[in-house]
C-alpha cells in the first residue's frame, strides 16, 4: 500500500491571472500559500485483475474507461494503469465548490502515488506539469494553473504563469515573526454555501478580453502583496486583499451576491482590513486577514459561520507511507 498526503491552498492575490485566457497574452501571478488541510490518496494492488476506486461513491471495473471519476480515470490513463489496482481518496475538507483547490490536490496527489506505485520519483515540477495536462489540456476543465503548482510544491510562494506556458515558482522570503503573525491574523470561515466553480470560470473566461485592465491590476496587487510581506508589512497585506476581492467580484456575475457582500461588510466593521472568497467565488470559505486582538467581534460579526483553523504547510505533496510488502 502506499498512501499520499498533498495540501489544500488559500491564496491571496492574482487568481484568475493563471487562465491561460490570460497569461498567454501577458504574464500573470498569484501569491498563495499551502495549509495543513490534506488530500489523502491510497494506493494498494487489486487481487483481482478489475479496478476499484473508492471516493463518495465506489466503483469497479474490469476497464479504465469506464470509470466515472474523471481525474482517476484520466490519471489511470496517463500512468498507463489499467488493471488489478485499488484507489481510495479521502480528505480533510469537503471536495467540490469549496474554493480550497481540492480537485487539483487530489489530481496532484494521485499522481505522486500512482509514480510510487511504479517505483519512480517525481519531482514537483512535473507532478504539477502531469495535473494540469489532466485537468486543463485533457478534461479542458475551465481552470487555472496556480493549484497544481502550489499542492506540488508546498509552501508561502509567489508564482508567475508566462506566455510560454512556462511557471515560475519562488519563495517569499519574510520574517519568521512575519509568517507567525500573518498565520494567526487569517482566519478562514466556511460559508456553508457550495457552487459550480466550472460555470462561475467559464464566465470568467468568455469576459477576459473586456477584463484585461482589471486582470492586469490584480497580477500587479500579487506582485505587491509579495513586496509587502517581504518587507514585513502586514497592515499592507490586509489593504492589498480588500482591493483585490473589489476587482475579482467584476470578473464575474457568480463570484459574489448579496449575502457573501453582507458578511464582508460586516467583518471590515469589526476591523478586518481585507478577505476575499476562496477560489472561484460564489460559496466555499471565506478567507480574512483580521488583527488577532479582533477576531473575537469577527466571530461574533459572521455567527454562523464556522471558522476552520489552519496553519500554513512548507512542504508540497508527499508520500507519507509505503508498506514494502505490497511489491512483494
Amino acid at each position: 500500500m502506499i498512501i499520499s498526503r498533498t495540501p489544500f491552498r488559500i491564496s491571496f492575490c492574482g487568481g484568475g491571472t493563471d487562465l491561460p485566457s490570460y497569461y498567454r497574452q501577458e504574464f500573470g501571478a498569484v501569491t498563495t500559500t499551502a495549509i495543513n488541510k490534506y488530500m489523502y490518496i491510497t494506493i494498494n494492488k487489486n487481487f483481482h485483475d478489475n479496478i476499484r476506486v473508492a471516493y463518495s461513491e465506489t466503483e469497479i471495473t474490469n476497464r479504465v474507461e469506464n470509470l466515472k471519476h474523471d481525474l482517476v480515470r484520466e490519471c489511470l490513463k496517463l500512468m498507463g494503469i489499467r488493471k488489478k489496482i485499488e484507489v481510495t481518496t479521502m480528505a480533510d475538507l469537503p471536495g467540490k465548490g469549496t474554493g480550497m483547490g481540492s480537485s487539483s490536490s487530489l489530481a496532484v496527489g494521485l499522481l505522486h502515488a500512482l509514480h510510487a506505485f511504479q517505483d519512480r520519483y517525481v519531482p514537483a515540477e512535473k507532478l504539477a506539469q502531469q495535473a494540469c495536462k489532466v485537468e486543463i489540456d485533457i478534461l479542458k476543465n475551465p481552470i487555472g494553473k496556480q493549484d497544481q503548482y502550489i499542492a506540488a510544491y508546498g509552501g508561502l510562494k509567489y508564482v508567475q504563469f508566462n506566455p510560454d506556458d512556462s511557471v515560475l515558482v519562488e519563495n517569499i522570503t519574510c520574517s519568521r515573526q512575519t509568517k507567525q503573525e500573518l498565520e494567526k491574523n487569517l482566519v478562514l470561515f466556511y460559508t456553508g454555501i457550495t457552487r459550480d466553480a466550472n460555470f462561475i470560470l467559464k464566465e470568467q473566461n468568455y469576459n477576459t478580453p473586456g477584463r484585461l485592465d482589471i486582470l492586469r491590476k490584480m497580477r500587479d496587487l500579487a506582485v505587491e502583496l509579495r513586496d509587502a510581506l517581504v518587507e514585513n508589512d502586514l497592515t499592507r497585506f490586509g489593504q492589498l486583499m480588500d482591493k483585490n476581492w473589489q476587482y475579482k467580484k467584476q470578473l464575474a456575475s457568480g463570484i459574489a451576491n448579496s449575502e457573501i457582500d453582507a458578511y464582508y461588510e460586516r467583518a471590515k466593521k469589526v476591523g478586518a482590513l481585507g478577505g476575499k472568497i476562496l477560489g472561484a467565488g460564489g460559496g466555499g470559505f471565506f478567507l480574512f486577514y483580521c488583527p488577532k486582538e479582533k477576531q473575537d467581534a469577527l466571530s461574533k460579526a459572521l455567527y454562523p459561520l464556522r471558522e476552520e483553523p489552519f496553519k500554513f504547510e512548507p512542504q508540497g505533496s508527499k508520500i507519507v507511507f509505503v508498506d514494502d510488502a505490497w511489491n512483494s
